[in-house]
């Protein structure tokens, strides 16, 4: 088994002509043979990734909390767990958050203690909280690493972090798969239940699994816009069973009835791109074709939302979550702000068929390919 996943592997360089020279003096090792495998149950609602021993169900509808970090509005504490609380008893139960997303992991450190003083057993036991760590591209020893997991699990007020998602900033720095390998150490002390990443390239994904380091996701930005999962990563997952965790799949809300029949460039014809994440994903419209051809693909998106009576932004996540190797697509939370509880749960029950599939491939088909303006996955965090 072990010869055939280098086979595999082998296979997917030869194909795509990647350079897998693992960035350090130590040589990779044989790739593991216990592939990572994606079960779902209930109503499509929720995933089991695995890899091995390591298992985390999660809803295949995560919560983003990235909008807590500031700019999107004032956060109340208590009305951001009052939230929270809402959006796991509508069976919204997975929330993501980072080490730097302002009070994003002391705001579930305060929730998770509510759900366990108000709530059943039962739903303790789905509640799942995804951190990440971005560290700064320094050494990466065991006690560093150790160190900063550990402000995590006291931020979050829990004994295992249920999924530590890694990032780097920096490829031509080897300590990647350092921190890496002293993360998979606390996996195997119980401080970390399972261990992925997030913005990582196919390259460096790959020279990681040959590293034999049993990552179960990737975390993406994608969405009907940016298909570049789809190319590269899309095979090597194939290949592998890794599974994507995406994010930016409703474009911070540009994909959305909102911004249908719009004009950006006539003052007051448009909502104010006023947070952080519409004025990214904007950069990403006009990366990819423009307003125009952006207006097209929200009229299409509308056609479909209509004919099955939900909203443009759960078409535009039940697309992405169709794709190949996507377990989860993220959905951002304004906690106590704004609620989008409804459009979320619809995702499960909405079911696209050909028609509609096809309609919205022959819009986002029209628009440039971002592999070939931005690179691979998370390389726009990373060009000069």
């Amino acid at each position: 088994m072990v010869a055939a996943s280098l086979h595999v592997l082998s296979n997917f360089r030869t194909f795509r002509h990647i350079n897998t020279t693992t960035p350090s003096s130590s040589q990779p090792k044989k790739f593991g043979a216990n592939f990572i495998r994606c079960e779902r149950s209930g109503e499509n609602r929720q995933v089991t990734v695995k890899n091995g021993n390591d298992s985390l169900e999660i809803c295949r509808v995560l919560n983003g909390m990235w909008q807590t970090s500031g700019g999107w509005g004032r956060i109340d504490r208590d009305e951001a767990v009052d939230a929270m609380l809402r959006y796991a008893d509508a069976g919204l139960f997975t929330f993501d958050m980072a080490d730097h997303y302002g009070p994003a992991e002391d705001l579930y450190g305060i929730f998770i203690n509510r759900v366990r003083r108000e709530r059943p057993p039962e739903l303790l036991e789905k509640v799942r909280g995804l951190t990440k760590w971005v560290p700064p591209p320094v050494k990466m020893t065991s006690s560093y690493v150790r160190e900063n997991i550990n402000i995590s699990l006291k931020r979050m007020d829990v004994a295992s972090l249920d999924m530590l998602q890694f990032h780097w900033w920096d490829y031509s720095n080897p300590g990647y798969l350092d921190a890496l390998k002293h993360l998979t150490d606390l996996k195997e002390e119980g401080k970390i239940k399972t261990v992925a990443l997030t913005n990582f390239d196919t390259e460096r994904l790959q020279i990681i699994l040959e590293n034999e380091i049993p990552v179960v996701s990737n975390q993406v930005q994608h969405s009907i816009v940016d298909m570049r999962p789809q190319q590269k990563m899309a095979e090597l997952c194939q290949l592998t069973g890794i599974k994507l965790i995406t994010y930016g799949t409703v474009m911070g809300g540009l994909l959305s009835e909102k911004f249908l029949d719009t004009n950006l460039a006539i003052p007051f014809a448009a909502p104010s791109l006023n947070t952080p994440s519409l004025q990214k994903y904007k950069r990403m419209v006009d990366a990819w074709g423009g307003w125009s051809l952006f207006q097209a693909l929200l009229k299409t998106l509308n056609k479909v939302a209509s004919k099955h009576g939900v909203s443009i932004s759960t078409v535009a996540v039940k697309y992405i979550l169709d794709q190949t190797a996507v377990a989860g697509s993220m959905i951002g939370v304004r906690l106590g702000l704004s609620e989008h509880i409804k459009d979320a749960n619809a995702v499960f029950t909405l079911v696209l068929d050909d028609e509609d599939v096809n309609s919205i491939q022959e819009v986002s088909k029209k628009g440039k390919d971002l592999l070939k303006v931005i690179g691979d996955c998370g390389d726009e965090y990373r060009r000069a």
